[in-house]
C-alpha cells in the first residue's frame, strides 16, 4: 500500500475550549490527505467533475481517537488505499504527531455520477495510480 502523507497545522479554529483538536476536525484533516493525495497523482476533483462527471463521497467513517492534539501542533495526515472495488475505495488513514498515532481510521469512499448521483466506475486511469 502507498501511504501518502500531509503536514497539518492545526489552528485555533480546529480546537475546543480547552484548545483540544474538536474530534469531527480529524475528519476534515482526512478529508485533506485524500484530496492532496489526488491532486499529488494529477487529479483535481473539480476536473473529475467537469471532464469525468464523477464525484466522491463518503460512504462510511470508523475512527479511533487515541491522543489528543492541541492548538499549534504540527501534525501529519496519511492516507492509503487499502482496498478498490468498480465504484469503491477503501482507505486507512491517520493523523500523527512526530510519528506518535493520535487518530485512526477506515473511510470508505464511493464514486457516484455528479449528476445522477448513482455510482458510476472509477476511470481506470485512476484506479492503476490509486494502487
Amino acid at each position: 500500500m502507498k501511504i501518502f502523507h500531509w503536514p497539518i497545522r492545526v489552528y485555533y479554529e480546529d480546537t475546543d475550549a480547552g484548545g483540544v483538536v474538536f474530534y469531527a476536525n480529524y475528519l476534515k484533516f482526512f478529508e485533506r490527505a485524500r484530496t492532496e493525495m489526488l491532486r499529488d497523482m494529477g487529479f483535481e476533483q473539480d476536473q473529475l467533475i467537469t471532464e469525468q462527471n464523477i464525484i466522491f463521497v463518503v460512504r462510511s467513517v470508523q475512527v479511533d481517537y487515541l491522543t489528543p492534539a492541541r492548538f499549534n501542533d504540527a501534525l501529519e495526515a496519511t492516507a492509503g488505499v487499502t482496498q478498490a472495488k468498480k465504484v469503491s475505495l477503501n482507505f486507512e488513514q491517520a493523523v500523527t504527531r512526530n510519528g506518535e498515532v493520535l487518530c485512526k481510521g477506515n473511510v470508505r469512499i464511493a464514486c457516484l455520477d455528479a449528476k445522477t448521483m448513482k455510482p458510476k466506475a472509477i476511470p481506470s486511469q485512476l484506479l492503476e495510480k490509486l494502487l
